[in-house]
């Protein structure tokens, strides 16, 4: 091969050689993608408190699983998108929270967690701020309990 022809060859080597390091697939070692990890989130509901572990997630897939620590009564587990404050939430005659009311895009909610029960649901949230509430309503002896102005509702930030 003569001497020109080889500088070429060499030359074309090279130029591969860059353009390959050059264009490396970006993937993270471990070959994953970069979109966040799913969350879960363990919440303890009980008379009467609704408490969120973290009380925060990242935009995306967000896996709650709801534990009714009771100890007697049973909760639901509701979940709305709000720039309102948890105790500002629109309200029905009977002080339970209107879900279709203004301010307020329902996420989704799991009902009749029985005392010393459990259940999981999976929502895709978005970046924002949301409340966590129950919004059982039931007499008792008598007397008319409304889970959400009992305090069972909390904030819950999505980022």
């Amino acid at each position: 091969m003569s001497g020109r022809l080889r500088s070429i060859v060499l030359l074309f080597a090279a130029g591969t050689l860059v353009f390959t390091a050059c264009s490396k697939d970006k993937t993270p070692s471990g070959g994953g993608t970069n979109s966040p990890s799913p969350t879960t989130v363990a919440v303890i509901l009980q008379e009467y408190a609704v408490l969120p572990n973290p009380a925060s997630a990242v935009a995306g897939s967000v896996t709650f699983n709801a534990q009714n620590k009771g100890p007697e009564h049973t909760h639901e587990f509701v979940v709305v998108k709000t720039a309102l404050t948890p105790d500002k939430l629109p309200v029905k005659a009977d002080g339970s929270v209107n879900e279709d009311g203004a301010g307020i895009v329902a996420v989704g909610e799991l009902e009749d967690i029985a005392a010393n029960t459990s259940k999981t649901v999976t929502f895709t949230m978005t970046a924002g701020s949301y409340v966590l509430f129950c919004n059982v309503v039931e007499t008792v002896g008598g007397q008319t309990l409304v889970h959400y102005n009992l305090g069972m509702r909390t904030a819950f930030t999505v980022t």
